[in-house]
């Protein structure tokens, strides 16, 4: 492949340069009348061209935070501090292309200029111990946050730190109480995706297979798979094993939910652990390479190393620009057909002391505006029903079956579905790993699972 920067990663740069150069100014660590490094220093920093730098800017310019200063430079703006709030947003560092964050964020400032938003990257690990710590020191007021994260700080008492919001009747029905605790809607959906099969659609050209569809079982994924692969270091399919995003979907669709004292879900998780076998250990379609995170396999599937990935809408952000055609299709299926529902939502901290101007920019963020900017410059799929199927002129290019989400929504289910926590989570995926080395057989696998999830004499 050619070493020439792709325009997703264009894309993350020109985003990683606005975002710093926002937090800088909003924090203060550039003073009031400080001028920026020159277009060209910028340039080299971030690799991007002038114009790309020159259009970052002119978005810092419009949200009032630098000024130009002909023949001389872009310098810090002073702001009219009269009635100025600032707001402290902590965000998932990958919403910022998945959820359009720096056009939000250029558009909320443009919109209300005595509102100020001071964004936060938060850390993945660990994010729920972060929020609440934060929230308590008051150094942050709006949140994103996705649903397994909401359910660690529920499992910890600290969704009582959010504030309760009311119900947002445009959302899609099934995302309706997603975030809710004891009744209360503690955050609300911003965007969502199922994970779905992701394929390299010029492979199946090359080797005149017909491309996956709704009714492709495993074992059909597989015997393509085989097919696609090849000995020079390209695999017909491929996922992070140990990513909670992934895994859990083959527990759902084989009908597992832990119960304490039953066997009923011991014949569906010996289905899911055969598959995994099946699955993992074959090395003429699954490679035997140590991932350490989904973007890992995302990387492999943008250099055209791998034929089929399990993925989601939000990671379709990267594949922008990809030099090969790709297109998406709902999982293949064992027993039921199942897949995961990944939400991220947008939060208040109950004990902001700027919560009007706070709630003013989340109310921004869910709007029918930006939810219908989300649908129309990225691949992420807004919580807004109407927004996500608004029909008109694309202003970019889609995967030809990008719609086809609506169609699955039977088939969503949530983590919790198999009856487990979000701290069990980690317990199964330790089990697992133990699997996937060789190390543990698949009865000795649910014999541990079941000590360790309901060690006897528990709770009594």
């Amino acid at each position: 492949m050619s070493d020439k920067p792709s325009r997703t990663t264009f894309r993350k740069r020109l985003d990683e340069m606005v975002s710093q150069l926002r937090e800088e100014i909003v924090a203060g660590k550039r003073a009031i009348g400080e001028f920026l490094p020159s277009e060209q220093a910028l340039g080299e920093q971030f690799q991007l061209s002038k114009n790309s730098v020159r259009k970052g800017l002119d978005m810092l310019v419009a949200e009032g935070l630098i000024e130009k200063v002909p023949r001389v430079g872009n310098r810090v703006a002073s702001p009219d501090e009269e009635g100025v709030q600032t707001v402290k947003f902590g965000y998932y560092p990958s919403v910022l292309q998945e959820g359009l964050l720096n056009r939000v964020l250029a558009d909320f400032h443009g919109a209300f200029p005595h509102i100020r938003v001071r964004s936060i990257p938060l850390p993945y690990d660990q994010f729920a111990g972060t929020v609440a710590e934060y929230m308590r020191s008051d150094l942050l007021d709006v949140i994103t946050i996705n649903y397994t994260d909401y359910r660690h700080m529920a499992e910890n008492g600290w969704t009582d730190l959010l504030e309760e919001l009311e119900p947002n009747p445009e959302l899609y029905p099934f995302l309706s109480g997603v975030f809710a605790d004891g009744g209360a809607n503690r955050a609300l959906p911003f965007i969502f995706s199922p994970i779905v099969l992701c394929y390299n659609r010029d492979h199946f050209a090359e080797k005149q297979l017909p491309e996956p569809d709704s009714g492709w079982s495993w074992d059909e994924l597989l015997a393509s798979a085989k097919k696609l692969s090849e000995n020079q270091g390209r695999y017909g399919f491929y996922f992070h094993l140990l990513s909670d995003n992934r895994w859990p979907v083959f527990l759902l669709q084989s009908g597992v939910r832990f119960v304490p004292g039953s066997e009923e879900y011991d014949e569906g998780l010996r289905r899911s652990l055969t598959l995994f076998r099946h699955i993992q250990r074959d090395r003429s379609l699954f490679p035997n390479y140590m991932s350490e995170s989904d973007a890992d396999a995302e990387d492999l599937f943008l250099q055209g190393k791998l034929s089929m990935i399990m993925s989601t809408y939000f990671s379709l952000n990267r594949f922008i620009g990809a030099p090969f055609a790709f297109d998406v299709a709902p999982l293949p299926y064992m027993g039921e057909a199942k897949t995961l529902l990944l939400t991220i939502g947008a939060a208040l901290s109950r004990h902001s002391k700027v919560k009007e101007a706070a709630r003013t920019f989340l109310d921004y963020m869910l709007s029918y505006p930006v939810q219908l900017n989300i649908r129309q410059r990225t691949l992420s799929i807004p919580a807004n029903k109407k927004a996500a199927e608004w029909q008109g002129k694309e202003v970019m290019a889609r995967p030809t079956r990008f719609h086809m989400y609506r169609e699955i929504i039977p088939t969503f289910r949530k983590f919790t579905e198999l009856n487990l926590a979000a701290s069990q989570l980690q317990t199964v995926r330790k089990e697992l790993k133990l699997f996937w080395s060789g190390m543990e057989d698949e009865e000795t696998v649910i014999r541990r699972l079941k000590s360790q999830l309901f060690p006897v004499g528990a709770g009594t």
